[in-house]
Order: structure tokens, then C-alpha cells, then sequence
């Protein structure tokens, strides 16, 4: 099931590229999995973590996952999917809500995508600085308020210690970024 989501995923995002970067849009997805992985997550929630933009930035749909994956891994995909027919702002919002009442596995995998734009931002800061907020739909402070947004709900309904290690990892990226 997970090669077969992986497999899915490359084919869906075949000849997309990552905004600064240039690099091959699968490298992002195939990090969110490797993260759910690593932190011993369900094999419908990794799948997830490779098709987690699959309906939002290809041509297929929930159901077309739902068809392949099952109704689990559907639901958890649909639940992080952003209506890119709304604005930056309301479709941001709308993903802190969501981490705000959450389930743990949707949780996970906001988080885990998060971390990983983060880190890819992080990254690009050492060689673009400053200039890598012009990449994105909205600049700093935007970003600022989001991620920072994000961090202090994502324990909501979810004691600490029960989280998994890239939660911290992810706290601490935020305070590096935008501090």
C-alpha cells in the first residue's frame, strides 16, 4: 500500500516543481511520509503523507483516493486539503481551526507537512535570506502569524507527551525562523 501510494503520488505530481527551489514537487510529499514514518504512524497515514496534495494541486479528486486507498486514507487527505477556490488567508485559517479540534492523525499530518515547508524555507533562508518571502503568496509577517498559529494549537486536545518527537521539532523551527 505505501509503494503503490508512492508511486500514485509521483505520477500525480510528475513535472511539478517546488516554489524557490526548482526541485521535483515529490521530494515534499515523500518527506512528509518519511516523517509519519519515522514517528511509527499508521500505513493509511503515511499514504496520506505522500497524496496529502495530490487533490489539491493535480487533477484528481477525493474520490479518485478513496477509489485507490479506502476510505481512511480519503478522510484524512480530504481533512488537509486546502479549497484553493478561497483566499491565502481564509484557507490558512481554516487549517489552524482544523489543528485547533482535530484528530490525532490529522493533527500528525498538518504537522508533519508544516515542518516540512518550514524546513525547505529554512533551508532556501541561507542562500536567499529575506528574498525567500517573495516565493510566496503572502511574505513574513503572513507566514509569521501562520506558522506560529499552527504551533500554538497543535497540542489542542492532545497531551504533550503523547505527541510525537517532530512536534518539538517543529516548535523549534518556528522560533528559528521567525525570531
Amino acid at each position: 500500500m505505501l509503494d503503490k501510494a508512492k508511486l500514485f503520488a509521483e505520477k500525480a505530481h510528475e513535472g511539478q516543481v517546488r516554489k524557490g527551489t526548482g526541485k521535483p514537487y515529490i521530494v515534499h510529499p515523500t518527506r512528509v511520509a518519511e516523517t509519519l514514518h519515522q514517528a511509527g504512524c499508521s500505513k493509511e497515514l503515511i499514504c496520506a503523507g505522500y497524496l496529502h496534495d495530490v487533490v489539491e494541486d493535480t487533477d484528481y479528486t477525493i474520490t479518485d483516493i478513496e477509489k485507490e486507498f479506502g476510505k481512511k486514507v480519503a478522510d484524512l487527505v480530504a481533512a488537509h486539503t486546502e479549497d484553493k477556490m478561497r483566499s491565502w488567508q481564509e484557507r490558512k485559517q481554516h487549517t489552524i481551526d482544523t489543528v485547533k479540534t482535530a484528530s490525532r492523525d490529522i493533527k500528525y499530518l498538518i504537522i508533519a507537512d508544516k515542518l516540512d515547508n518550514l524546513l525547505s524555507t529554512e533551508e532556501e533562508m541561507k542562500t536567499k535570506g529575506a528574498q525567500v518571502w517573495h516565493n510566496f503568496n503572502a511574505g513574513y509577517e503572513s507566514q509569521k502569524w501562520y506558522y506560529e498559529s499552527v504551533a500554538s494549537h497543535m497540542y489542542d486536545n492532545l497531551l504533550k507527551k503523547d505527541a510525537p518527537e517532530f512536534f518539538k521539532t517543529y516548535e523549534e523551527a518556528v522560533l528559528r525562523v521567525f525570531t
